[in-house]
């Protein structure tokens, strides 16, 4: 069945300029440009993938050769977008096993609480019902850390960051910390936490907290993407067991996730497991995991969560984890290893960003 007349022409004038968006928008952020833009295509794979679909079904009612070349575009563009996103489903092999708890777990809670939020008693709740033993707060200004005062309380250490940028945060743990502190990875006012700890079971290991920039209008990405891949490097750099977590504001499935998982060797317990998609915690037609969690080898996971809303833009994300290295082999994939290109982009990358910060910190 086709349809000809006005009706014809005029699906087929919507069929095709969807069709020219999905493979624009699809194939247009393989590019290698910072361009805000085209990066921010990286985020809705799935709901382009959806676009896709519905328009490869309506072009079989085309007229003419339109009723073969669309689908045809089509099923390429959602093949790739599918292909991208697929390791984020349950139909993956997860490349973490999760272990047993136990005496020596370490509860990890990370959340962009949004500045201009006020509802401080749902994160209070969230923080009391999963009690962490590390806090990661992002988009604290004074008036969030004065209202999440009776809960750091509770922790030994505690690093207040309160900036009025939506940049913010706050570090607390309850576990013995050699150091802890509020670092700059990049120019831009966007601090990260840097901490080290020791585990209930002796075992010393790091943590990073990042909360880079997002590509928006007039700001593309190369301030994102360097402090993503600087942070990369505290794994290769610490050769102690490390957890990366925060509002990346960047997809999992992105080029830059993926080569910051892969040059820093690190896991993530979401592949074969689903999205954990934290944002837009309001919208649920445009929700991506960009609250992100990755450990190196030697960590085992016991689970992550995605937790109740605070009425922020973010839902927050926890992890459970043991620093139980031989655990971690017999449950962990290895990573794969770093290709030499990505060696010289992160490399590249970290160079340029020390010279611009004018120490060599880190």
């Amino acid at each position: 069945m086709q349809l000809d007349g006005i009706g014809g022409l005029l699906l087929a004038v919507i069929c095709w300029a969807l069709a020219a968006f999905v493979v624009v928008v699809t194939f247009l952020p393989m590019s290698n440009t910072n361009v805000w833009w085209i990066r921010a295509m990286d985020f809705p794979r799935l709901q382009i993938a959806v676009i896709g679909g519905i328009v490869l079904i309506a072009a079989l009612f085309l007229p003419g050769s339109g009723r073969l070349i669309v689908p045809v575009l089509m099923i390429a563009a959602c093949g790739y977008q599918l292909w991208r996103i697929f390791p984020y489903t349950p139909l993956a092999t997860a490349e973490m096993k999760l272990a047993e708890a136990g005496a020596d777990t370490v509860k990890v809670l990370s959340s962009n609480v949004l500045m201009e939020n006020g509802r401080h008693d749902l994160l209070l709740e969230v923080i009391e019902k999963f009690d962490p033993d590390i806090l990661f707060l992002m988009e604290t200004d004074q008036a969030w850390i004065d209202a999440v005062e009776p809960a750091l309380a509770r922790y030994s250490t505690v690093i207040r960051e309160p900036i009025d940028n939506h940049y913010g945060m706050v570090f607390a743990t309850r576990l013995p910390a050699d150091r802890a502190e509020i670092v700059r990875l990049t120019s831009s006012d966007t601090p990260s936490a840097f901490a080290q700890m020791t585990a209930p079971d002796g075992t010393t290991f790091r943590f990073v907290g990042l909360h880079p920039r997002p590509p928006l209008p007039g700001q593309n990405t190369q301030e994102r993407d360097a402090q993503i891949y600087y942070a990369a490097r505290f794994a290769r750099k610490s050769g102690v067991p490390l957890i990366v977590t925060g509002d990346f504001n960047d997809v999992a499935w992105s080029d830059t996730s993926r080569t910051f998982k892969q040059v820093g060797q690190y896991l993530d317990a979401r592949i074969g497991r689903g999205f954990f998609a934290s944002f837009d915690a309001e919208k649920f037609y445009l929700r991506f995991p960009i609250d992100q969690l990755y450990v190196t080898e030697d960590i085992a996971v016991v689970s992550i969560q995605r937790l109740d809303y605070i009425g922020s833009d973010h839902f927050p994300m926890a992890a459970t984890i043991r620093l139980d290295a031989a655990a971690a082999a017999r449950l962990n994939m290895t990573p794969e290893p770093i290709s030499e290109d990505e060696q010289n982009l992160i490399d590249d990358s970290v160079a340029k960003t020390r010279e611009t910060l004018g120490h060599s910190k880190f």
